[in-house]
């Protein structure tokens, strides 16, 4: 019979009873410990990683309380919160035993015992010993997810006036389990300051999952975001869990709010209000508990006025209401982020730390930045991997093609805020020969964000 790749430990004062375990014990385990005197138990779990004990509860200076059992117990989980400990008793006393379990030890055998029952047993435990390892080992992973989920978005900077506002309301409200609103132009980093709110949160330890409800097509909404159930449709091959949760215990980031339909906005209030949600093929209601933070780039309060978004929505998601200004209105910001973007892409790159002359400042300075922080993070990097020079120049960020070279402003008439957007989007598009893809970025927006407003603007 080929034998358990485990390594079992035996601490007991009587040599018999080592003796007997270990002879029926080598049988059908790899490698089985025996040891008589239980101050030795420090040294052996330094040097091994034993996947069973088997701790006598009484020993010689007390022979029936069980108090150095319960001692060495203790000492075994505070070297090895994982192990897993059986208790040996000559006495029956199960009273005693059961005290032992809620102490700790995993389970008990009594002497003298029934070689069987013994190796069930101890297969038994084996198998608590594997679950509290891959447990362990999926917190472990959670904890490593949690660290690298931030990573890509740094720390907030902002100097100017409403970027410190802005920096105070996410400090007031983190420490709230408040639902949140941010609202502001794309590009403006509003994932940022959700995640800024969840680090400085009491959810910090728990996952943060982000949604971009415009890159979820209507058909896949639920099933996206709620889950589904094994053949609920025609691909779905296995049980799946959907954002919600997934992001169970922390906190969910719903970007592009604005962007859902009547309907999806009516199955998404009804599992904010009932804070449960229901797989699709299941009628199963599944307890949800996620600290919900929105975003938008659109006017919510006008759609509500055109019956384009509902109202009992928008009160459910906007208890406080972050408004994150657009980098044309805090210019003082940009050395600060152009500095920040630069240590980053020359870091990333592998070249000699870049710089910017005054002239290419107040070039920049002069842009509008329609795309926002995102267009300037993209045209630092742009310029990063183009420049030979460490001094970078004004047409080291090819800004002039969509702006009037004289102004650096757009050039419309109209103070009409679609207007503008309409005309850069063509502008943008022109200057890309329709590339979707290239103006999209160019502009700070997905794909799909780009071709509704193509739609929305018949271009």
């Amino acid at each position: 019979m080929e034998k358990i790749d485990a390594k079992i430990l035996i601490v007991d004062d009587d040599q018999d009873v080592l003796l007997a375990a270990r002879l029926f014990l080598k049988q059908h385990f790899n490698i089985v410990h025996t040891e008589k005197n239980p101050e030795n138990i420090p040294i052996l779990l330094q040097n091994e990683s034993y996947d069973v004990i088997l701790l006598d509860m009484n020993f010689s200076r007390d022979a029936t309380s069980g108090k150095e059992g319960f001692h060495w117990l203790s000492k075994i989980l505070n070297l090895d919160p994982l192990a897993v400990v059986i208790f040996i008793t000559g006495y029956g006393d199960i009273e005693l035993a059961v005290q032992g379990i809620k102490e700790g030890a995993t389970n008990f055998i009594l002497k003298p015992w029934d070689n069987t029952k013994l190796l069930a047993t101890i297969t038994a435990n084996l198998k608590i010993r594997e679950s509290k390892q891959e447990l362990n080992d999926l917190r472990a992973k959670h904890k490593t997810l949690i660290a690298s989920q931030d990573q890509g978005y740094g720390t907030l900077i902002g100097q100017a006036p409403s970027m410190q506002k802005v920096l105070t309301h996410v400090e007031k409200v983190a420490k709230t389990e408040a639902n949140v609103l941010i609202l502001g132009e794309n590009g403006t980093g509003k994932e940022l300051i959700a995640r800024a709110i969840h680090k400085a949160s009491k959810r910090k330890d728990e996952i943060f999952v982000s949604v971009d409800l415009g890159a979820i097509t209507e058909t896949l909404f639920e099933s996206e975001l709620f889950g589904f159930k094994k053949g609920a449709f025609t691909d779905a091959k296995e049980d799946r869990a959907g954002r919600f949760e997934a992001a169970n215990k922390g906190t969910i980031f719903l970007d592009e709010i604005g962007n859902l339909s009547f309907g999806l906005q009516s199955k998404l209030l009804g599992v904010l209000q009932n804070r449960n949600v229901v797989r699709l093929g299941t009628n199963k209601e599944i307890p949800i508990n996620v600290r919900l933070i929105c975003a938008t780039n659109m006017p919510l309060y006008q759609m509500v006025s055109d019956s384009k978004f509902r109202q009992d929505l928008l009160y459910r998601i906007n208890t406080v209401e972050i408004l994150l200004p657009p980098l044309r209105e805090r210019l003082e910001d940009i050395p600060l982020l152009v500095d920040h973007f630069l240590q980053i892409y020359s870091k990333k790159y592998k070249v000699p730390p870049k710089r910017l002359g005054p002239v290419t400042l107040k070039r920049l300075e002069k842009h509008t930045w329609p795309g926002n922080i995102r267009e300037l993070q993209h045209s630092v990097e742009r310029a990063v991997i183009m420049s030979d020079s460490n001094v970078l120049q004004p047409q080291d960020f090819f800004l002039s093609q969509i702006e009037d070279n004289e102004t650096g402003k757009l050039t419309t008439s109209s103070t009409n805020l679609e207007d503008t957007e309409k005309m850069l989007i063509r502008k943008v598009i022109d200057k890309h020969g329709g590339n979707i893809s290239k103006a999209a970025k160019e502009l700070g927006l997905t794909r799909a964000s780009l071709y509704r407003r193509i739609e929305k603007y018949g271009l």
